[in-house]
């Protein structure tokens, strides 16, 4: 059974939202945060990304960014860019990138669930980015940007959503990427009761994008229960910024690879050791097709892997992963890569940015970039029940949920 709690959002004075909304913080870099929020006040990149208001050599971890992000957000308030939802409250959140359409639920998560793992995770975190979010969050005392949760779809839940939806929204704007958000907020008591029971159906949520946003208010709501001297359980602390999308919606994007050398083979000996474990073939079509097939871009040309017999894991869901064939019969044994979470000598690119992408990196000095075939949220969904965790940067999920349409602050419910 999930939890959603309704809340007193802070969210975007109505005419404010496409200058307030913000890609999340992760998919920017400080120098991209800095250019994107250049002459906009308004930028909610100014509370997730704080830093782009200090010094340029700053560390990022430093006591005045967080501070900053503090300040910025009060400043948001206070010159009301910011209003305060006047009661608790729920909201459905639409986005339309071309054709792809994806309705969620907003609420308040349960960090509970998360604990015990009816919150299902698929990745590890990283101890550097779960400890500067678990700062982030403490220092200006709000979830400031949604967790991105799924759930096995149910009709019942996807009806009362479509119904609330054929009112007209509070927000409906394009993105300067041709992303359109959309968002309806749910105030009628019978429209939040039954919601929250159709959500009791879910048996179980899932991480798709966010674990260390849901790591760190996790952290978060542990550390305030311990020091609460009358926690009950339902306290402000014990649920976090989430939006909830069924299944069937979701859109996972290829994520690549980019290697900056061979490991000292040649081309030849690469191609040679390469040919022992994928039959190759040159290509003029560099996307795989179907699982188990590869685009390698090399030397100007593209060329088609795919696996020999023998080369997958049958039993095994995290074996079975394209990105885990790659590394345990290429990336690991012939270019050296050990660990990819830590290996400077590879890089990652999300589909979103095209083959053109990974053909400019190999031109531009890198040795070999790889094309992936996407990761199904079938497979997410049957590792995270298995208990066990994919390899970093299995998956790439569009389009990212703004930050700064709803705010849940940690004040009062």
């Amino acid at each position: 059974m999930a939890r959603v709690q309704p809340f007193r959002a802070y969210r975007p004075a109505p005419g404010l939202e496409s200058q307030i909304a913000s890609p999340p913080y992760d998919v920017l870099d400080s120098r991209e945060a800095r250019k994107l929020a250049a002459g906009n006040p308004k930028s909610f990149l100014h509370v997730i990304k704080p830093e782009i208001d200090l010094p340029e050599d700053i560390d990022p971890h430093d006591d005045r960014v967080y501070e900053t992000g503090r300040a910025n957000l009060q400043r948001f308030i206070r010159s009301g860019y910011l209003i305060r939802e006047p009661a608790p409250s729920l909201y459905i959140y639409r986005q339309t990138m071309n054709q792809h359409v994806q309705t969620g639920l907003v609420g308040g998560a349960s960090v509970l669930e998360y604990e015990t793992d009816r919150i299902k995770k698929h990745e590890f975190t990283r101890k550097d980015k779960e400890d500067d979010r678990t700062r982030h969050v403490e220092t200006v005392n709000a979830n400031t940007g949604p967790v991105f949760l799924t759930y096995r779809a149910l009709d019942r839940i996807d009806s009362k959503m479509s119904e609330i939806a054929g009112n007209r929204p509070t927000y409906d704007f394009t993105a300067s990427d041709g992303v359109r958000h959309t968002v309806w907020v749910v105030s009628r008591p019978e429209d939040i009761r039954e919601l929250s029971v159709l959500v009791e159906d879910i048996p179980l949520l899932y991480v798709a994008d966010g674990h260390h946003r849901s790591a760190s208010a996790a952290r978060v709501g542990k550390t305030r229960r311990e020091r609460d001297p009358e926690p009950t359980g339902e306290k402000v602390y014990d649920f976090f910024l989430a939006v909830l999308f069924p299944h069937n919606q979701l859109r996972i994007m290829d994520y690549n690879r980019v290697v900056k050398d061979l490991n000292h083979l040649t081309e030849m000996e690469y191609l040679d050791r390469v040919s022992a474990r994928f039959n190759i073939v040159r290509t003029d079509q560099p996307v795989p097709p179907e699982a188990g097939t590869f685009g390698m871009f090399l030397s100007g040309s593209w060329y088609r892997l795919t696996v020999k017999p023998g080369t997958r894991f049958q039993t095994d869901p995290v074996g079975n992963l394209d990105v885990s064939i790659l590394q345990s019969n290429l990336l690991g044994p012939i270019l050296g890569i050990g660990d990819p979470r830590t290996d400077k000598r590879i890089d990652f690119v999300g589909g979103i940015r095209g083959i053109k992408e990974l053909e400019r990196r190999v031109r531009e000095g890198d040795a070999v970039a790889f094309a992936l075939h996407p990761t199904s949220i079938e497979q997410l969904m049957s590792i995270a029940d298995a208990g066990t965790v994919m390899p970093p940067k299995s998956t790439w999920f569009e389009p990212k949920l703004r930050s700064g349409l709803v705010v849940r602050s940690l004040e009062d419910i």
